[in-house]
This record gives structure tokens, C-alpha cells and sequence, in this order.
């Protein structure tokens, strides 16, 4: 409700309502409320009768639904010859070389070797076998790009329920420079995405469990003593992992951005997009791999 009341405040003062009154107000929120609800519904049908990740195959429709107009618009273009051809290519190639670059990375992972040392519990031997912690490249997904984008926004939101500033005014510089293509923008985006990259890291895993649990475990990583020096070891992992994943994160992020700036094409196919696209595709494939090899089948992609 909240929000919709914030998605109405924002289309009266941009004069989208045509006959402004209480009455109207409350059936655009009540609207925007119950489209929610009901987005909500089909992800828990999709959840409960389908294969899963419903709010992600949503989101995933909605993106794949735009590219037809994309392509519609981009063909158009061609036709009237306000964009070269070899620019269109050259931006088709930039795409397939960042989904290639995000397939690579989301599969991309580290892999901790455990040796677990063998029991002897009456007459049988436990243990004696070696295993390994998975650590993904990029653990964190596209929560990091999420939050830099809704942080950066809130300014704006805040300044559309205002009157506009006046021009050479202090606020109306502060605006311009979190606009999408300015450099200040780029810096904090940048710079939200890395802390929250490390801050989701640090929420999500505790190399002090993760070494203790070993320890109960009777297991241990070859070279390293248990305890105090195995939590340290998998925390500095941890760290130089999530500096790569955050920085590739930012640089798939920031490519949009500069296609725009320097190319006379809109770029509608943002970081964002390209990694939700990829990560519900590659999800949904081991899915239904998985659900294929529980009833004796071959597998989905052999």
C-alpha cells in the first residue's frame, strides 16, 4: 500500500491523472496493491505446481517479453538509417560476450578440499573420506546491483514528491550528478556494490561455524590446523573471492551504462537484466535436471 501510494504521488505530479480525486487515488493504490497480490499468487502456484523459483521465472518472463519491441525498434532503425549496421553488431557481440562472461562466473566456484579422518566405532570404520566446500565465485547473485541502484534512487524518489528545484541550485546539482549517466552516479554505484557485495558475504557465510562443524565432524583441510587457523584460512577465501565477484559484478554493471553514454543507441539489456536472465535459466535447467534423473530419466541435457 505504501508503494502504491508512492507510484501515485509520482504520476499526479507528472499530470498522469487525469480526474484527480480521493476516490481515484485509492482504486490506482488498491489497484497496485491487489496486481502485487496477484503476482504473489502465481509465483506460490508456479512454487508449489511447477518447478520452482516462481518470482524469478515472473521476472524472467517480463524480461524476455521486451525483446521483440527491442528488436522491432532496433530493425527500424536500421531501415531509416539512424544507426549503422556494424554498431548493432558490434553491440550483439558486447551482449553475447557478457552472457558468456556471467554463464562462466554464476557455475564459477571454489572448491575447499575436507579430509575427514576415520573412526572406528565398534566393529566398523567410519570417515576416511575427502570432500570439498563450495565456495561460488559470485555467491551473492544480483542483490548487490539491487540495492546500489535502490539506494542511489532515493533521492530522486524524495525529490519527485517536491516541487522542482530551481535552476543553479545547490539540489538541482546534487540531482543532475545521481543522474544515470553521470560519473558521480558511476563511482557510488560502484562503490554500493562492492560494501554490499562483502556485507552479504559476511551475513550469509561464518567461517567460525563452517570451521567448528568440521572440527565436530572429525574433518579438516589438508595442511591447515582445525580450529582458530581454518576459520581463518576460509575467511581470507572468502575475501578474495567476493573482491573478484564484486568487481565483476560492477563491471557487468557499468558496461550498460557506457554503451550509453558513448554509443548513440539506447541500451535497454542493462548488468541487472543479463544476470537475472542468466541465473533463472541456468536454475531452472538443473530443475528440471534434477527432476528428470528422480524419475529414472536421462538426464535434461544428455
Amino acid at each position: 500500500m505504501v508503494q502504491g501510494f508512492g507510484m501515485y504521488a509520482v504520476l499526479r505530479k507528472s499530470n498522469a491523472v487525469k480526474f484527480d480525486s480521493w476516490f481515484v487515488a485509492c482504486v490506482i493504490i488498491a489497484s497496485f496493491a491487489a496486481g502485487t497480490a496477484l503476482l504473489m499468487w502465481l509465483a506460490e502456484q508456479v512454487n508449489t505446481n511447477g518447478i520452482g523459483n516462481g518470482i524469478s521465472i515472473i521476472l524472467f518472463a517480463g524480461i524476455v517479453a521486451r525483446l521483440p519491441g527491442t528488436l522491432s525498434g532496433v530493425t527500424q532503425n536500421l531501415k531509416l538509417g539512424t544507426v549503422q549496421w556494424w554498431l548493432v553488431l558490434l553491440i550483439a557481440i558486447v551482449a553475447v560476450a557478457l552472457v558468456a562472461l556471467v554463464v562462466v562466473v554464476t557455475n564459477g566456484e571454489r572448491r575447499v578440499p575436507v579430509q575427514y579422518a576415520k573412526r572406528v566405532v565398534g566393529r566398523k570404520v567410519y570417515g576416511g573420506q575427502s570432500s570439498h566446500i563450495p565456495i561460488k565465485v559470485n555467491g551473492t547473485g544480483v542483490l548487490p546491483v539491487i540495492f546500489a541502484q535502490s539506494f542511489l534512487s532515493i533521492p530522486a524518489t524524495v525529490a519527485s514528491f517536491f516541487p522542482a528545484p530551481a535552476e543553479g541550485s545547490f539540489m538541482e546539482s546534487f540531482l543532475k550528478s545521481l543522474q544515470y549517466t553521470s560519473p558521480v552516479y558511476g563511482f557510488f554505484y560502484a562503490l554500493f556494490i562492492i560494501g554490499f557485495s562483502f556485507f552479504y558475504i559476511s551475513m550469509t557465510y561464518n567461517p567460525v561455524e563452517i570451521a567448528n562443524n568440521l572440527k565436530k565432524n572429525g574433518g579438516f583441510i589438508p595442511g591447515i590446523r582445525p580450529g582458530r587457523p581454518t576459520s581463518d584460512f576460509i575467511a581470507k577465501i572468502l575475501s578474495k573471492i567476493t573482491f573478484f565477484g564484486s568487481f565483476f559484478l560492477v563491471f557487468i554493471a557499468v558496461v550498460p551504462i557506457l554503451c550509453s553514454v558513448f554509443l548513440p543507441v539506447n541500451v535497454s539489456l542493462g548488468g541487472t537484466t543479463i544476470i537475472i536472465l542468466v541465473g533463472v535459466a541456468l536454475e531452472t535447467v538443473k530443475q528440471m535436471e534434477s527432476m528428470m534423473l528422480m524419475r529414472h530419466y536421462k538426464g535434461f541435457l544428455e
